[in-house]
């Protein structure tokens, strides 16, 4: 499966990832890094599992990182709308602002100074819903992904 995103000023990044589930308003897809990433203080290294959890109605999609032991990194959440799911590809678009949390217990609202000064109103609120939604019990989100990442193991990594 493509995933493509889209961002607020136009442009687009694809990437080849595998679906593990969903339907047409919720997927779940697997992307193993190919090399040593440094995102926002964290460090994943070369091999990172990527679960990669898209909704039609939310506000966000979230990246829930595990490395090859499948400890878990953090969870990297985009605030983002216009998500779109077929069999063949997923397309969203970037609304700018991400959260980045970790076991250890960082919470961090990363981006908001890169929000064009000028935004679309319904966009802005779009985005104050996304913040609301992650903020406001970001354990039990996190305990939520977890899970549902945990439950998919089998198919990602089937007994040899």
């Amino acid at each position: 499966m493509i995933e493509i995103k889209r961002t607020l000023a136009g442009g687009e990044k694809r990437f080849d990832c595998r679906r593990l589930a969903g339907d047409a308003s919720h997927a779940v897809l697997l992307w193993i890094a190919p090399a040593a990433m440094h995102v926002h203080g964290v460090d994943l290294p070369s091999g990172t599992i990527s679960f990669g959890h898209f909704w039609t109605d939310r506000h966000y999609n979230v990246y829930h990182w595990l490395d090859t032991a499948h400890r878990t990194l953090g969870f990297y959440f985009n605030l983002a709308d216009r998500t779109r799911i077929s069999s063949e590809t997923l397309e969203w678009r970037d609304l700018v602002i991400d959260v980045l949390a970790t076991p250890a217990g960082r919470l961090d609202i990363l981006d908001e100074d890169e929000l064009p000064d000028v935004v679309d109103p319904e966009v802005g609120a779009h985005i104050a819903d996304g913040k609301a939604a992650i903020l406001g019990a970001p354990a039990k989100l996190m305990a939520e992904i977890e899970a549902a990442s945990r439950a998919l193991f089998p198919s990602a990594f089937p007994a040899r």
